[in-house]
């Protein structure tokens, strides 16, 4: 019966399986095998900030990030992209099996989370952040192939060989998801390198960094073959996406990190005689 659903990409679309009343949504799965990878991963890549978390430690450190993610996503989304409604109807907040999450306040969320679980567990926060970023930017693209299962943050209309229908909408279109899946995919890579590459630079933070302006840039790239549900908004005279509008300060916050750590080891070399690599 599992294989004939999948087969079919499910009637109701969003669910996966469905035992004894019970549906399994395809972001449940997708937010586990998440969860299931970092913790397998971020073991084994720890090694690269010189730490030394046990699988409990980690398991913890985890629990926060995902709880950071469903709730800043949440309330991300409901701040950003609907807030008059879910103002008139505040208990549909806690309806998330109904959709709606924003991966830029599931960012704010998981990164107040980690700033919390740091301080408990005594774990430096930029290292800690460093090694999250390779499994999280894995998590987002398994996230949007959640999104093409269900059909939905579909492309524009048209004519390249590789275009998909979407069912219930006129004409082939972008398959938007994949290309954000190839987007997290390419992020995970280079920022997998980048943390090995810098093993031994004693300076934490720019794999995060890296991160923030790569997200930044493909996102604000992605957002013009993506349809859009929510109105455009005019800033300093351009026309952008809510999408492309909140990214830009992700872009920037990873310029200024990027540029802060690399000053500061400038200014560690200056101290000691040793020119900047």
């Amino acid at each position: 019966m599992y294989t004939s659903l999948v087969v079919s990409f499910f009637p109701s679309r969003t669910v996966a399986l469905s035992l004894f009343g019970f549906s399994v949504h395809w972001y449940g799965i997708m937010y586990l095998l998440a969860f299931l990878l970092a913790l397998v991963l971020l073991p084994r890549l720890q090694r690269y900030r010189h730490l030394a978390l046990t699988t409990d430690d980690w398991s913890g450190v985890l629990t926060g990030a995902v709880l950071g993610v469903l709730i800043g996503g949440r309330l991300g989304y409901v701040l950003f992209y609907d807030l008059p409604f879910y103002f008139s109807s505040p208990l549909e907040i806690l309806k998330v099996w109904k959709g709606g999450m924003s991966s830029h306040g599931g960012f704010l969320g998981v990164g107040i989370a980690m700033l919390i679980v740091s301080r408990q567990k005594r774990i430096p926060l930029l290292p800690l952040l460093d090694l999250l970023i390779v499994p999280t930017a894995i998590g987002l693209a398994l996230g949007r192939i959640g999104n093409y299962i269900n059909q939905e943050l579909f492309g524009t209309v048209t004519s390249v060989p590789w275009a998909v229908s979407v069912h219930g909408f006129p004409g082939l279109r972008h398959p938007a998801q994949l290309y954000a899946v190839a987007k997290d995919l390419f992020i995970a890579l280079v920022c997998f390198l980048q943390l090995r590459r810098t093993r031994q630079a004693g300076r934490p933070g720019k794999t995060l960094a890296l991160f923030l302006i790569l997200y930044g840039v493909l996102r604000f790239l992605v957002e013009y073959v993506r349809v859009q549900d929510y109105p455009t908004v005019e800033f300093f005279g351009i026309m952008l996406t809510r999408g492309q509008l909140y990214t830009i300060p992700i872009f920037l916050t990873g310029i200024f990190l990027w540029l802060w750590i690399r000053r500061r080891g400038i200014l560690e070399q200056q101290t000691i005689g040793v020119p900047e690599s």
